[in-house]
């Protein structure tokens, strides 16, 4: 079931708005960290730009569910945080040893790796200190469930555990099945907190967190067909990124497995059940989604 998008709201005003007021409070997030050379690092990974899907997708489950976006923000906040820090580990060379990101020199090609790993440590351990201690109009009771959530979303269960796989799975023979568990661990699991945690800061139902774990899981996996479909058919100056780099280093991905054309009707049909799951409070859920379409017609 494929849920329609009213034509008179303005996604790409929303879209401009929502990443003009996150890029300001990540600029606003840092404090006068010592040394000096580990405030630099940590900015040059967290301010290089991006889509600042993450956050956007936080602040819209918050007002999904009857919240301000405001009092989502620091939330939103340190989710990019993470979502940096598992960038910055991502493209070490003991990892998946990339010299680009965001159109630039990755952050261990800038600063050593050993800069590199303390830049991702120290914004992974900030992100939990936004939630804790910046976020005061939000009720305690929530904020310790929006904890609970990103600490499941960052570790073992999430994407660490999505990271183990996938470095496991190299130059090995992946079924569809793995290749699934290591993308709704890798990349699903944090895409899930995003719209969950922006949930529970705005107070959502059990039903509409239910419905709102579905639409995350489809759009999870419909970001990452995408990611591997780029990653086939873009440059590298238009990704940002090392086009090809899968290839390279004998990954399964599902054009591998499917085929270009078969992996890009599974990401639609993943997004059209994602909406689908928000059909009951469409009229509240134009943002979440437009930001479902979004990701299968984005090009980067």
């Amino acid at each position: 079931m494929t849920t329609a998008v009213h034509t008179s709201f303005d996604f790409g005003a929303y879209l401009r708005a929502s990443r003009e007021r996150i890029e300001t409070a990540l600029e606003a997030s840092l404090g006068p960290e010592e040394p000096e050379t580990l405030r630099e690092a940590m900015r040059y990974s967290l301010l290089a730009g991006g889509k600042r899907l993450r956050p956007i997708l936080c602040l819209a489950a918050c007002e999904l569910a009857g919240g301000a976006a405001e009092e989502a923000l620091p939330t939103a906040v340190a989710l990019e945080m993470v979502h940096t820090m598992s960038l910055i580990h991502d493209d070490l060379p003991a990892m998946d040893n990339d010299d680009l990101r965001r159109g630039r020199p990755t952050s261990h090609k800038m600063f050593g790796e050993a800069m590199a790993i303390l830049a991702g440590d120290a914004l992974l351990t900030r992100a939990f200190e936004m939630v804790a201690r910046r976020s005061p109009d939000v009720s305690p009771e929530r904020l310790l469930a929006v904890v609970g959530e990103l600490s499941l979303a960052s570790g073992a269960p999430g994407l660490v555990g999505g990271q183990v796989v996938d470095l496991e799975s190299e130059g090995k023979d992946v079924d569809l099945t793995t290749l699934e568990y290591i993308h709704l661990h890798k990349t699903g699991a944090l895409l899930r907190a995003c719209v969950v945690c922006g949930a529970l800061v705005g107070g959502a139902s059990a039903e509409l967190l239910e419905a709102l774990r579905v639409y995350a899981r489809g759009i999870g996996l419909a970001f990452q067909i995408i990611d591997d479909i780029l990653d086939v058919t873009a440059s590298s100056e238009v990704l940002g990124k090392t086009a090809g780099k899968d290839l390279t280093a004998d990954k399964t991905t599902y054009p591998k497995l499917l085929g270009l054309e078969e992996s890009r009707q599974r990401a639609d049909a993943l997004v059209g059940e994602a909406k689908g799951a928000l059909a009951p409070w469409s009229e509240r859920a134009q943002p979440l989604l437009a930001l479902a379409d979004y990701i299968t017609s984005r090009d980067r």
